[in-house]
């Protein structure tokens, strides 16, 4: 999903280039098994929250894109922060992103508003 849209900015095109591209990426997904056309991608299979225990054990990890994995992370613990972006328009209907949860206790860490109306909230988990 990224990848196309990434693998070849360079840091002109978005200050942000340099961490999409050299960061390793790890692919959650059953049907792929390997993830081509953007360098230090690393398909691990279809979601494992052992394995991403072991990822996260062994050094940071970050998550954009995905709601689906977000709420499975979620239920399983396994993220130690929770950024959004809260955008000024009301669509009516689409995805929610906590749908099926159980509750979630969270602590604001951070906020930071942009001159465009988006805001971005830091949360930390309680546990």
């Amino acid at each position: 999903m990224f990848g196309p849209a990434w693998s070849t900015r360079t840091v002109d095109d978005d200050p942000g280039a340099p961490f999409f591209n050299d960061t390793t990426k790890y692919v959650v997904s059953a049907t792929l098994d390997e993830a081509k056309g953007w360098q230090n991608s690393e398909v691990i299979g279809g979601y494992d929250a052992e394995r991403i225990r072991e990822l996260k054990n062994s050094h940071d990890l970050y998550v954009s894109g995905s709601g689906t994995l977000v709420r499975a992370l979620l239920r399983d613990k396994l993220i130690d922060e929770l950024h959004l972006l809260v955008y000024p328009v009301v669509l009516g209907s689409g995805a929610r992103l906590f749908d099926g949860l159980a509750e979630l206790p969270l602590t604001l860490v951070e906020t930071e508003s942009f001159d465009n109306g988006v805001v971005h909230l830091s949360y930390g988990s309680t546990d």
